[in-house]
């Protein structure tokens, strides 16, 4: 197949994924692209760094870029990850905004209708969790949001079931443009799987603590070495603010931490595709959210000001 015959006969394209914190973005870009990607937490604003995930339609390429939930920022990380959610938008070639249909048109997604004004690309309107909400509450809603910013089109979908999701690929898969794929047919995201495998741990680590542990907690990947059997071995350091987080972590003889540790190694064993040794330690560092390295590691831009 000649190049050029290979570019009519594939499209490709970028499509973001906007919405308020603990809209579904996450699960709903898992679905579309069939396997974990994204880190999915009931704790808000869980994912920081921009994944790509990457579907497929057809002979179209979606590269669905899961954007930090855009809500008002308050420290210099909540700054970086709503300029990153904003950065995401602008960029592609097709926005989809998901609004949770059980909170509706509240203050938060006003916030975004306005910041999506000055977005050109198409947009689509996401209705999710529609498992849960009686149909002629959900026709008011597509109306009301259709009022404040007329959409393409209006989707409703349960990202946790995958009610509607094929749909919403097919739509977005229309909307790529004529184009070389941009990513092998077989690869399902553009994280690195030392980022993929951090921010996995870091979803354990919400699940088990999302109470007793605040916001200000990281992971990061410092080694993965493969061994000679097949199997890797992964070092992580997970990052707290203080020391009485460190022993919340760690928990009542290593409980916590070792609970959090098997957890963690099955999901980045599947993600990885081969046996894991995971290691992880926690140290403090108490304004880690002030050094622009750890913001690199998350793929964000670190605050000028």
């Amino acid at each position: 197949m000649s190049e050029e015959t290979h570019t009519e006969q594939t499209r490709c394209g970028f499509a973001a994924l906007v919405g308020a914190p603990n809209a579904g973005k996450s699960t709903l870009l898992n679905q579309l692209v069939g396997a974990k990607v994204s880190i999915v937490s009931r704790k808000a604003q869980t994912t920081r760094a921009l994944v790509r995930g990457i579907a497929l339609d057809g002979p179209a390429q979606i590269v669905l870029v899961d954007t930090p939930g855009i809500f008002k920022p308050k420290r210099k990380l909540d700054r970086a990850m709503v300029a990153s959610a904003l950065s995401g938008a602008s960029d592609a070639d097709v926005v989809a905004l998901l609004v949770d249909a059980r909170k509706g048109l509240d203050e938060e997604v006003e916030a975004i209708l306005d910041q999506l004004k000055t977005v050109k690309a198409p947009k689509l309107l996401v209705l999710n969790k529609i498992d849960i909400i009686a149909r002629e509450k959900l026709l008011a809603l597509a109306a009301k949001l259709n009022e404040r910013q007329p959409f393409e089109e209006t989707f409703m979908v349960s990202a946790l079931t995958g009610d509607g999701v094929g749909d919403l690929r097919h739509a977005l898969g229309r909307r790529m443009k004529p184009s070389p794929w941009l990513y092998p047919e077989d690869q399902l995201s553009d994280a690195p799987l030392r980022l993929l495998a951090a921010e996995i741990t870091r979803e354990q680590i919400y699940e088990r603590l999302h109470d007793e542990l605040p916001y200000q907690s990281t992971v990061e990947t410092d080694s993965w070495t493969h061994q000679k059997d097949g199997s890797a071995r992964i070092e992580q350091t997970i990052y707290v603010a203080r020391e009485g987080q460190k022993r919340i972590v760690i928990g009542e003889g290593g409980r916590t931490i070792k609970a959090i540790g098997q957890a963690a190694r099955r999901e980045i064993a599947e993600a990885a595709e081969q046996p894991v040794h995971l290691f992880l330690f926690v140290k403090v560092r108490e304004n880690w959210a002030e050094d622009p390295e750890r913001y690199r590691e998350m793929r964000l831009d670190f605050p000028k000001e």
